[in-house]
């Protein structure tokens, strides 16, 4: 049991969780436990598992279909008790309405929650309600919870564990938000590990939660850290929602990255002091998935991830695709054409010194072809023009002979 009574429906509280079945043995704590042996329809009392300040969580064995349960019962201590008729009263009049208002909580809880069938949330068998009070039904659960296993571990996990961890449970809350559903009591101790990669995301404390809006001592009911500053106070402004959710998981993740929960929401809204994980945790942590938490943390509701799709693909580095991307996409849709593969070139031969590069065919124009012929014709003309004139040229006048003198 946590210091502010929240209590886990499974055996694992803040001492060493058991391995086996209890054995059976008088309950001890408040004394307003039922004593082994008592029949709930058929379910037997084997023994008391945990004592919180608004239930009580008995180990159990289901007589028709032989089988090890855990029923937990509504039982706020502050506003009742356990008679000897063993029928649950409530001490003074003036309680008697926040009582009933818990008590409804907790039976729509049970009834919210035997709604869903998902791994990673806690699946009632049935509810009822009897002996003044209410009871539902659970499989019995054995592991630690993630408060639990971490101060035994005494270091923080890596990168790749945490996020085997995440995923189960983002959808669990995905699975709850698509109906409206809001946890809104995501704590280290409500995350049960039945093994490395498969949590279980506990109850919801919605009595509790219902319980300190009647006594108008919600904060002290809340968990400092985890609770966002929207589920201090009910304003227009600050309204609750996936948003809700996703500050309390980001919260979770900095405390086992950090070793201690984040400053209070409502103390963060006067004086922001707490240093961003990507700074913090720098070096131990890619720098997306530490930046997702922060922007997971961010007092503002307004300015903090809305949801847990967003939140999922931030933690995964999803690459999320600018305004501009958008609308280019939007309007002018991309067309990739294939094109056609080259036939591979042969490389050109290399001439050498000792041989000499054949010359290749020459291809003429068909237009330049004429022109060519019509050259050479001319030429032939001229060349023949040239002999005629040569050979019909006049003989040149003999030289005249001089006699010389005697």
């Amino acid at each position: 049991m946590d210091a502010f009574g929240a209590l886990p429906c499974v055996p694992t509280m803040n001492r060493p969780e058991p391995r086996a079945p209890l054995p059976p043995s008088a309950p001890s704590g408040s004394g307003n436990a039922l004593p082994v042996g008592h029949r709930l329809h058929e379910f037997e009392i084997e023994g008391l598992i945990g004592e919180g300040g608004f239930g009580i969580v008995y180990l159990a064995r289901d007589t028709t279909l032989q089988r090890t349960v855990a029923i937990k019962e509504y039982m706020p201590a502050a506003l009742a008790s356990r008679g000897p008729d063993l029928a649950v009263s409530v001490r003074s009049e003036r309680q008697r309405e926040t009582f009933a208002l818990g008590l409804r909580s907790f039976v729509n809880e049970a009834r919210l929650l035997a709604s869903f069938d998902h791994a990673a949330l806690v699946k009632v068998y049935r509810f009822w309600e009897d002996h003044g009070t209410a009871y539902m039904v659970m499989p019995f659960y054995e592991g630690p919870t993630l408060k639990n296993w971490l101060r035994e571990r005494g270091h923080a996990p890596d990168e790749a564990w945490l996020k085997a961890l995440l995923a189960p449970l983002l959808d669990a809350l995905a699975t709850l938000h698509a109906d409206a559903v809001y946890h809104r009591d995501i704590a280290p101790d409500n995350i049960l590990l039945l093994g490395a990669d498969k949590p279980l995301l506990l109850d919801f404390g919605a009595a509790r939660r219902v319980i300190g809006d009647a006594t108008q001592a919600l904060t002290v009911f809340l968990k400092p850290g985890y609770a966002p500053v929207e589920q201090y106070a009910e304003v227009p402004s600050m309204k609750q929602g996936p948003w809700t959710d996703v500050y309390a998981l980001c919260a979770v993740l900095y405390a086992v990255i950090m070793g201690k929960a984040p400053p209070p929401s409502v103390g963060r809204m006067m004086k922001d002091d707490m240093v961003p994980l990507a700074e913090a945790a720098a070096g131990r942590y890619t720098a997306p998935f530490l930046a997702a938490i922060d922007a997971g943390l961010v007092v503002d509701p307004t300015q903090r991830i809305p949801d847990i799709p967003t939140l999922r693909d931030r933690l995964y580095a999803v690459r999320q695709p600018s305004a501009y991307e958008l609308a280019l996409n939007a309007h002018t849709p991309t067309i990739l054409v294939p094109r056609p593969a080259a036939a591979p070139a042969a490389p050109p031969a290399r001439a050498t010194s000792r041989t000499a590069r054949a010359p290749g065919p020459v291809h003429l124009q068909p237009r330049i072809l004429p022109r060519i012929l019509l050259g050479i014709g001319l030429a032939g003309l001229l060349a023949a023009g040239g002999a005629w004139w040569w050979r019909q040229r006049p003989a040149p006048a003999p030289a005249p002979v001089v006699a010389a003198s005697q």
